[in-house]
C-alpha cells in the first residue's frame, strides 16, 4: 500500500500474550490496525466517519485503556507534516491533526493473530 498516514508504536501489555510489547499502530484511509510486534494479535478498524468541521475528537468508549498518543504525521488534509492526536480504544480508532482539525474516525471491525497486512514505506 502506497499511501502513508500514520505509521507509530506504543509499548504496553498486549491484550493477547500480556507481554509488554511494542504495539504497531498503523492508519491510512481504508483501514487502522493495531499490532503487537510480540505475537502478531491485530486489531482491524474501518472509517466510518471524516470531519473537517468540527473541532475536538469523538467520545472514547472502551473495555481496556484508551491510549491517547501523540505522533508527528503528514496530514491527508492539509498536507502539513505535524502533530496528529491519536485516541485508540478496543472499538474505535480517532486521529486528528493539530493543524487543521482533520479528524478520522475509524470502529472496531475485526481481530487476529497474524502478520499486519500493511506494510510500511521504504525509505
Amino acid at each position: 500500500m502506497a499511501e502513508r498516514f500514520i505509521f507509530t508504536k506504543y509499548r504496553t501489555s498486549c491484550y493477547h500474550c500480556h507481554e509488554d510489547a511494542d504495539q504497531v499502530i498503523k492508519a491510512v484511509s481504508s483501514q487502522a490496525q493495531v499490532a503487537c510486534a510480540n505475537c502478531g494479535a491485530t486489531r482491524i478498524f474501518v472509517p466510518r466517519v471524516e470531519d473537517v468541521s468540527a473541532a475536538g475528537t469523538y467520545t472514547p468508549i472502551s473495555c481496556y485503556d484508551i491510549w491517547n498518543l501523540e505522533t508527528v504525521a503528514p496530514c491527508k488534509n492539509c498536507g502539513v507534516e505535524g502533530p496528529h492526536d491519536l485516541i485508540v480504544g478496543c472499538n474505535q480508532f480517532t486521529t486528528r491533526c493539530r493543524n487543521c482539525g482533520y479528524t478520522h474516525f475509524y470502529k472496531f471491525n475485526l481481530e487476529y493473530v497474524a502478520q499486519c497486512p500493511i506494510e510500511e514505506k521504504k525509505e
